[in-house]
């Protein structure tokens, strides 16, 4: 038997919708930066993440000097959507399924993928930049990587949904933080070991694939 409908369908986005695994990390790449000794430190407690977002602007611009909003586009053109990202998100959609992308990846970035496939709702961290585009120093946190349950709760608020009725979606150890009282999470395509560790001892279901189809038993899809 299938598993009945959710009424609202939560995906992180590096990495779930977005083949992309950290839209952090493609701006590392593209700015030729290496923040994995930060990321450790983040992962232990050391800091939190304004401080880590800081941190890596303050990476980027002592390597490449001032940086321009566009140039942050372009760091993100090459990025592409999951295998049955779109199909998947129509489907939800066209069954009354609330769709919502939950990241603590760049909003530039998942703005974008948002609107490639047509989710009702976003949220995700950001930059600021003064009048002529210039990013300044500190980020915008809007979602804390390990703290995606507040702005979770929010939606849930907004829509009228009881956490019974939520999907979650992420390929992540601090995405199990979406995984609010009540409601159901799945694991999708871990790339990390940690991750896939977090997942089991979590008890969660685990679809190992990079096809957003795989997804559809799981949600009450054909």
């Amino acid at each position: 038997m299938p598993n009945p409908m959710p009424l609202c369908v939560a995906f992180d986005c590096d990495g779930v919708l977005a083949s992309s695994i950290s839209s952090w990390g493609t701006l590392h790449d593209h700015f030729g930066t290496d923040s994995s000794d930060l990321l450790k430190r983040f992962l232990a407690g050391e800091f939190g993440d304004e401080e880590f977002m800081a941190m890596d602007i303050e990476m980027w611009k002592e390597k490449r000097g001032e940086i321009h909003r566009d140039d942050i586009f372009r760091a993100f053109s090459g990025c592409k959507l999951m295998k049955g990202a779109k199909e998947l998100v129509a489907d939800l959609r066209s069954n009354g399924i609330h769709v919502a992308i939950v990241s603590a990846g760049i909003d530039l970035y998942v703005q974008s993928i948002a609107g490639l496939v047509k989710a009702d709702d976003w949220i995700a961290n950001g930059f600021e930049f003064d009048d002529e585009g210039w990013l300044l120093s500190d980020g915008i946190l809007r979602v804390p990587s390990k703290g995606k349950d507040g702005p979770i709760l929010k939606l849930l608020e907004m829509i009228d949904c009881p956490p019974e009725r939520l999907v979650s979606v992420g390929d992540s150890s601090m995405d199990l933080s979406m995984m609010v009282e009540g409601s159901t999470f799945i694991g999708f395509n871990p790339q990390r070991e940690d991750a896939l560790e977090a997942f089991n001892e979590a008890g969660v279901t685990v679809v190992n694939s990079n096809n957003l189809d795989d997804l559809r038993p799981l949600l009450g899809l054909k």
